[in-house]
């Protein structure tokens, strides 16, 4: 048996509840992980928000999309990207109900954890760190590019901001003056969003704008980004959905009409835990909650202003 979180209800927070589930044993290419850490992302609260829509045959909602933990045991075939895996192998993947104290999980998608990357980034990178590599993969970003990164210091833009760099890119990355010296440190060139945002970059890239990354949906980076890059085809959004619709650039997700890049996704973990392991790559963690405070952890992140991961820690 294990403890989960469901949403028994459409709603708010106050809708979360811990229950005991039992844990499937694993069958063929299956395995069972004893779950470290839980990454918590706002799809997790949109699933029970009602954005989806409120279908009360769809209730109770399992929450959760990415752990890392310790594997407990597994089925015949139990063959990941990285080859066999075996119990006790300490692991990172992505699951549907991930906020538990244990899983069972497809190993086709389980991938080895280093040794040097504890549990609270190993549970966070995946999702943020394959959504950063989709948007520079979309817009072609590499040596010599001057990108636009609007919301450059959340989970996804700084993350996405470090890879530009690492691969030859200058950044400017928009993010409130109180995150401009950790864009620095990133390498990256801060400019505060707000009215007159275009003058401020232009003023900074003279020579213009290569490509834009936008992960805030304002209306404001969606504009200032027609205005400076000549070429929809290199403005991607990974929120904005119905701007890019309209105004013919790219949408990056699970939306309707959506480029879902499964395969750029899915094999991100390639680049993105080396460069962790390494110390190339760092990943905020804004705060840790334990699973019984995963509605205090949700508040936290709708907010909106988190400035890294929120990890659950069963």
């Amino acid at each position: 048996m294990a403890i989960a979180v469901v949403a028994t209800a459409y709603g708010g927070p106050e809708v979360l509840s811990l229950i005991e589930v039992e844990v499937p044993e694993p069958g063929p290419g299956e395995v069972t992980i004893a779950v470290r850490a839980a990454g918590v992302n706002p799809f997790d609260y949109k699933l029970y928000s009602g954005a989806f829509g409120t279908d009360p045959g769809k209730l109770p909602i399992r929450l959760g999309l990415e752990v890392a933990g310790v594997v407990t045991a597994v089925g015949p075939d139990a063959v990941g990207p990285a080859g066999p895996i075996s119990v006790g192998d300490e692991v990172i993947a992505p699951v549907v109900g991930g906020y538990a104290t244990a899983v069972t999980a497809n190993a086709a998608r389980v991938v080895p954890k280093p040794a040097d990357v504890d549990w609270k980034q190993a549970a966070g990178v995946l999702s943020v760190g394959a959504t950063a590599v989709h948007m520079l993969a979309a817009t072609g970003v590499g040596p010599g590019d001057t990108v636009l990164i609007h919301g450059a210091a959340g989970s996804v833009g700084a993350l996405a901001a470090q890879l530009a760099v690492a691969r030859g890119a200058r950044v400017i990355g928009t993010a409130s003056p109180s995150r401009h010296e950790r864009l620095r440190a990133y390498g990256v060139e801060p400019v505060e969003y707000g009215p007159g945002l275009a003058d401020r970059v232009k003023a900074l890239a003279p020579n213009g704008i290569d490509a834009a990354l936008d992960t805030v949906a304002t209306d404001e980076a969606v504009d200032v980004s027609l205005e400076l890059v000549p070429d929809r085809s290199r403005i991607a959004t990974i929120v904005a959905f119905g701007r890019a619709a309209a105004d013919g650039f790219k949408a990056l997700g699970q939306a309707p009409g959506a480029d879902p890049g499964t395969e750029i996704r899915g094999n991100a973990w390639r680049e993105l835990l080396p460069l962790l392991s390494a110390g190339k790559l760092d990943l905020a963690i804004a705060k840790t909650f334990p699973l019984a405070e995963v509605a205090a952890a949700h508040e936290f992140v709708m907010a909106g202003h988190a400035g890294g991961k929120v990890i659950l820690l069963p």
